[in-house]
């Protein structure tokens, strides 16, 4: 048995494989690298919990999003109780080897955004 972790499938736009357009079609989704952060940051997490932790997402997004990223090899779904009904989302050990590249998008964030003010926020 090799020490290396098994292979996700990959989708490909071209002739030529190419390791970015692969990886990006697996978190290049607006709240993939968002929940993938959370997961990383608060560990197992139920849906509620995980909602309240990405902020401004909607529970039907949040829903397809964690629904992709399981199709995907990178999230776990765990029923912990049937009634009342309760989940926990939780990282694959591909979806843990991406903390290097999340961690990355932080600190280029951190870098080279400058954070918004209040002025900048929509009014309600």
């Amino acid at each position: 048995m090799s020490d290396s972790p098994e292979k996700l499938p990959v989708w490909c736009a071209g002739e030529d494989w190419c390791p970015i357009t692969t990886t990006a079609s697996l978190i290049g989704k607006k709240w993939h690298p968002v929940i993938i952060h959370r997961l990383l940051d608060n560990g197992p997490s139920g849906f509620n919990e995980l909602k309240e932790n990405v902020d401004g997402i909607s529970s039907k997004v949040l829903s397809d999003s964690l629904e992709d990223l399981q199709e995907k090899g990178l999230v776990d779904r765990e029923v912990i109780n049937e009634q009342p009904f309760r989940v926990n989302y939780s990282l694959t050990e591909h979806g843990e080897s991406l903390e290097s590249v999340i961690t990355e998008m932080a600190a280029w964030g951190e870098t080279y955004l400058q954070e918004p003010t209040e002025a900048d926020e929509p009014a309600e």
